[in-house]
């Protein structure tokens, strides 16, 4: 007699683990033991780590949002039709002023002057864990998932700009930045008039100048790829964010995007392990604004925002109702990754960004607090 209830094979168990960030978790779990039982040790290591990741590796997370964001701009994106993406975007921004107002409002009523650089650490939305809780709510098909996703590409478009313009890493210099950038961009645009269908010269040869440009000149490399995705020969039409179908798409565009998904979630792995470790002590002032920002602010913004879209003759999706949109607001103050990268960012090492990064790791409250508010309110 046999069992229909085959355990998971090891393939599965990985894809499963690779399609919910879970090695992100798993680095930044790593990361907090670590660094709770020998800091010392941790520190040397996550120092050695730091470079290599954040400015180097993490190049291909900021790519990979880009081609998202190129991608729902196109002829059946969700960003392609204003009138479409009107409602969403401006729920991003009031997402995101609403907690930075909120942050800069709390040091400064602190009187803690030197805090207040770390004001875009709260505008952060994790896409791919509010879209897990998202899932987690709502039932398949539901207006609000699709909300969310427009609502975080925006914030991620917005805070790509933010990241270059509010934490340079250093005294910025403009021609750096203009010589080697206009040679990138120049490069890229050939490559792709000339029809160039391999993703790795755009990678190698615009990439790399685009890369030195910003670090000569003081802004974040991290970015380097954002100005040169745009220019990789792409599909005529979007298919939808995180849609099976784009597996099977020949683009260069998409097979980037496939050649550097796992690899990807491993960069996240090490982005958690080099960047997470804080000691479970180290918690004060910025830990509280950070969270509160989030899990308040965020709801607060994108539920404001809406009602004063809706009051200008705009239209949120249809059976998006209130109820619906302040849990989406909850569950896209999940920060997360993104906080943790801007957290880096604003801060020296020290004890102002360790209390910083508390407050990103503890914004994973906001899913079940998303979940337990959609089950208030009868949401299953």
């Amino acid at each position: 007699m046999t069992s229909d209830h085959r355990p998971p094979s090891i393939s599965g168990v990985a894809a499963f683990v690779l399609e919910n960030s879970l090695l992100l978790i798993a680095g930044t779990v790593a990361a907090l033991v670590w660094a709770n039982v020998d800091h010392d040790s941790y520190s040397r290591v996550a120092k050695g780590l730091h470079f290599a990741v954040n400015d180097v590796a993490m190049v291909f997370f900021f790519a990979l949002a880009t081609k998202e964001i190129v991608e729902a701009t196109l002829p059946g994106g969700a960003l392609a039709s204003r009138r479409q993406a009107a409602v969403p975007v401006l729920a991003a921004l009031g997402g995101m002023l609403i907690p930075a107002a909120s942050y800069a409002l709390q040091a400064h009523l602190l009187g803690r002057p030197e805090i207040v650089r770390g004001w875009a650490i709260p505008c952060a939305t994790d896409i791919a864990f509010s879209y897990m809780a998202a899932r987690a709510i709502f039932p398949r098909g539901h207006a609000a998932i699709p909300f969310l996703l427009l609502l975080a590409i925006a914030d991620d478009a917005v805070g790509l700009v933010m990241l270059a313009l509010a934490y340079p890493t250093g005294p910025v210099s403009g021609v750096p930045l203009v010589v080697l950038m206009a040679a990138a961009l120049t490069i890229a645009w050939w490559l792709r008039r000339r029809r160039v269908q391999s993703f790795w010269i755009y990678v190698l040869v615009p990439g790399a100048l685009s890369w030195a440009a910003l670090y000569w000149s003081g802004v974040h490399p991290a970015l380097a790829l954002v100005p040169v995705v745009p220019f990789m020969p792409h599909a005529a039409r979007d298919l939808g964010v995180f849609d099976p179908r784009e597996d099977s798409l020949p683009d260069t565009m998409n097979r980037f995007e496939h050649a550097w998904k796992t690899p990807v979630q491993i960069i996240l792995f090490f982005f958690g392990l080099a960047n997470a470790g804080v000691a479970l002590s180290r918690v004060g002032p910025p830990t509280w604004m950070v969270l509160s920002s989030l899990v308040v602010g965020k709801p607060i913004g994108i539920v404001g925002s809406v009602l004063l879209a809706s009051a200008a003759g705009l239209h949120a999706p249809e059976r998006l109702t209130l109820r619906d949109t302040l849990v989406v607001g909850i569950a896209a103050g999940i920060g997360f990754t993104v906080a943790l990268f801007f957290a880096t960012a604003a801060f020296e090492p020290g004890p102002v960004l360790d209390e910083a990064k508390m407050g990103a790791l503890l914004s994973f409250l906001a899913a079940p607090l998303a979940i337990g508010v959609a089950r208030a309110s009868a949401r299953r």
